[in-house]
């Protein structure tokens, strides 16, 4: 049997697989049973690895292994596999989140911050900058700014962008709101961007602008990050952002944004 690379390569990334494992469940699920020997004949996979291979496909819940002798083993339908595939990869996460959680306030949190800590000293000014592609990595970048703010969070953003962020930062908005955190977001309101916008509005002051465009996000006068390209006319896969941490660009940067401020409407008066 003879299974295209590419055909393995997706279900490796869909499943969870290596390659061996993908091989022997696909050799498997060609003839239905069949026995460690033959699967390594037909999967062309060492008959060293092939019994370790199949113990961890049996673990996965993929295959079946039958009574007797000579030892076979059974294919699960393809559909049935899913359904565990789900369940483990689900309680997979959860363990690690509940791993990720323990490491709050204990010793190897307190060593890894010690050791930042200890880096940040030889760390030039000029070194706290970055270049982020693709607009998920822009924004789970944009989630950790935001959530270490401590006085303010300054946004200025398209008319689509602004749905889009507040999407994304709602919880972190209400959470910093408890703190005392000013939010302040400026773009272009239209009337998609209502509910949206209505969600924040006890959290975060939205106001309307059609006089400056441009993206970007401050806080607390020191993290800036700032978007490059026009988000209507780029893929979401090739969006670019660029975060520098320093007071004196993000200061700048903010004293022209509060001047710009002043002469914005409330979003709520063009909405109405």
């Amino acid at each position: 049997m003879i299974v295209k690379e590419e055909f393995l390569s997706k279900i490796r990334s869909l499943f969870g697989l290596n390659l061996y494992e993908a091989k022997i469940w696909t050799a498997l699920l060609s003839r239905g049973v069949s026995t460690a020997g033959e699967l390594s004949d037909i999967g062309d996979v060492p008959r060293s690895r092939a019994y370790d291979v199949l113990e961890s496909l049996e673990k996965k819940g993929f295959i079946i292994m039958k009574l007797g002798k000579p030892i076979k083993y059974l294919a699960i339908e393809p559909k049935g596999v899913i359904e565990k595939v789900k369940k483990y990869v689900n309680n997979e996460t959860l363990e690690k989140i509940k791993r990720l959680e323990n490491l709050k306030g204990g010793e190897v949190l307190e060593e890894l911050d010690a050791l930042h800590n200890q880096g940040i000293d030889y760390v030039e000014p000029s070194d706290l900058a970055g270049a982020l592609r693709g607009r998920h990595n822009i924004y789970t970048h944009l989630e950790a700014m935001v959530k270490e703010a401590e006085k303010s969070v300054v946004i200025m953003t398209s008319s689509k962008g602004v749905m889009r962020k507040i999407e994304a930062l709602k919880p972190e908005f209400n959470r910093l709101k408890k703190k005392g955190v000013e939010i302040r977001i400026a773009a272009p309101v239209t009337k998609d961007a209502e509910k949206s916008i209505k969600g924040v509005s006890k959290v975060a002051e939205v106001r309307h602008t059609t006089e400056v465009k441009s993206r970007f996000c401050i806080v607390d006068n020191k993290d800036l990050m700032f978007m490059v390209m026009n988000d209507e006319e780029v893929h979401p896969t090739y969006d670019v952002g660029v975060w520098v941490q320093t007071p004196y660009f993000a200061s700048a940067m903010q004293g022209m944004f509060d001047k710009s401020w002043n002469n914005m409407k409330p979003a709520s008066s063009i909405l109405n």
